[in-house]
């Protein structure tokens, strides 16, 4: 992890932690490394979610992208994936989102992709943190017509809907879906895509008022979404994080369908139609045990990378592999995107819903999840650092290893988006996974300073 960009962009409060003055720092430095030896003015596009610090945030990287002459495309509010695909469409050197994700509204923060639509890789991340931190390089300001100027796309919207419509022959007429926007960038672009596939939808919370983006709503708080498609006898739901770049679903009896079983419901119905790459799929660490038993089950091959959609994808692009993602809900389908997309997520698992003609429950029964205990300490950035190296700390955690032997296992993680440590527990038996996962949050808290 760099010393600004952790695994998702740049993120913190924002106007304390991330602040005007940082984003356009952020700005220029991006223009200067993006655009290295390039012969032609410049282009950025640049998109955001609904945050009331989304625009203050944008307008401050507008003015340090212009600053050093490069031009500026405004994408409005749109999801994290437009960016990614709109920024190839336009032929645009570089794209920035605007967002922080899932996180409460305080929050927000930067992402920033290549011309291929590909999020940076490391190398030029630190590239960019080392302009801005070690102050060595002096940006050329230019005058008169150099200065970069501001235009507007008006049709972003619908230019990623007509995309992500493309990417399937199938119409999801006859299905009845609520659909939770978050109160975050799906709500302009979450209607107008599945009622134009033909769906009967119910949008929930699709109007933000700057600081109800996820709050008790979207992919982070399921219970409202469960309860709703139950009470109204729906096929399912499916709910988008702040930036719509994940998505997770609920069955037609209100239970959960996470990340994982959107894989392995979505891993099997591509290798049955030959798309599945190498018959591969990438996960990661964080991937529930049942899955790698699905797959062995299935005569799928599965890799785990590192805990983040980019590390997904930079082992999809290494050995070419079509498919990939992550339990939180992003998932990647390399045919149609170069980064995790909420929506195209959702539409490919309604088409397949829709062509199996079975209940999600049904469908979702492919994989057995193991139980998980998952509990997020709140710790300040020094006890992040210290985790590494606390000795009480990782005692209880190679403790806990062995009491699990090959029964289950313990990941324990310092957040990369957030001010948390991570404890997850995995086995066969839910009582002990939580009473282990317990047992080392209350040794952090007590060691770390966390609560």
């Amino acid at each position: 992890m760099g010393r600004l960009f952790g695994t998702d962009g740049v993120r913190g409060i924002a106007n304390t932690e991330l602040t005007v003055e940082r984003a356009m720092e952020i700005g220029r430095a991006a223009a200067t490394v993006l655009t290295d030896g390039c012969r032609h003015r410049p282009t950025f596009v640049i998109g955001c979610d609904t945050r009331v610090s989304s625009d203050m945030l944008a307008s401050a990287m507008i003015a340090g992208l212009c600053s050093v002459g490069a031009d500026v495309i405004g994408l409005g509010v749109v999801p994290t994936p437009a960016v990614a695909y709109l920024v190839v469409k336009y032929k645009a050197d570089a794209g920035i989102m605007i967002s922080a994700s899932h996180n409460p509204a305080e929050f927000n923060g930067i992402k920033i992709f290549g011309g291929n639509g590909f999020k940076l890789p490391d190398m030029l991340e630190e590239k960019i943190e080392d302009i801005i931190l070690d102050r060595e390089y002096a940006h050329k300001l230019p005058t008169g017509d150099g200065v970069g100027r501001l235009t507007y796309a008006k049709d972003a919207v619908k230019d990623y809907v007509r995309h992500i419509k493309t990417s399937t022959h199938h119409d999801l007429s006859g299905l009845n879906i609520a659909i939770d926007c978050a109160n975050g960038s799906a709500s302009t672009t979450a209607r107008m895509l599945f009622e134009e596939l033909g769906a009967n939808i119910h949008v929930l919370n699709d109007k933000p008022n700057g600081t109800n983006i996820n709050d008790k709503c979207g992919s982070t708080h399921m219970e409202s979404l469960s309860e709703y498609v139950v009470a109204n006898k729906l096929d399912c739901g499916v709910a988008f994080d702040g930036d719509a770049d994940r998505c997770l679903c609920v069955d037609e009896n209100g239970a959960l369908i996470d990340g994982d079983m959107i894989m392995a419901m979505c891993a099997l119905d591509l290798k049955e139609r030959g798309k599945l790459n190498r018959s591969t799929v990438i996960g990661t660490v964080m991937t529930n045990f049942g899955f790698p038993k699905f797959c062995e089950e299935n005569d799928i091959q599965f890799i785990a990378t590192k805990v983040g959609d980019r590390y997904v994808l930079e082992e999809m692009l290494l050995g070419d592999y079509s498919f990939g993602g992550e339990q939180s809900g992003h998932v990647i389908f390399r045919d149609f995107a170069t980064t995790g997309d909420g929506q195209l997520t959702a539409t490919q698992l309604l088409c397949l819903l829709k062509r199996a003609k079975k209940p999600l429950s049904e469908l979702a029964s492919v994989m057995t999840r193991y139980p998980q205990t998952m509990i997020n300490i709140t710790v300040s950035a020094e006890g992040k650092l210290a985790f590494y190296t606390d000795p009480q700390v990782n005692a209880k955690i190679d403790e806990v290893k062995e009491t699990l032997g090959n029964t289950g296992r313990i990941l324990v993680r310092p957040s990369g988006t957030e001010p948390m440590i991570r404890v997850m527990v995995e086995g066969s038996d839910e009582e002990q996974t939580e009473v282990l996962a317990k047992d080392v949050a209350n040794i952090i808290k007590e060691r770390l300073g966390g609560k």
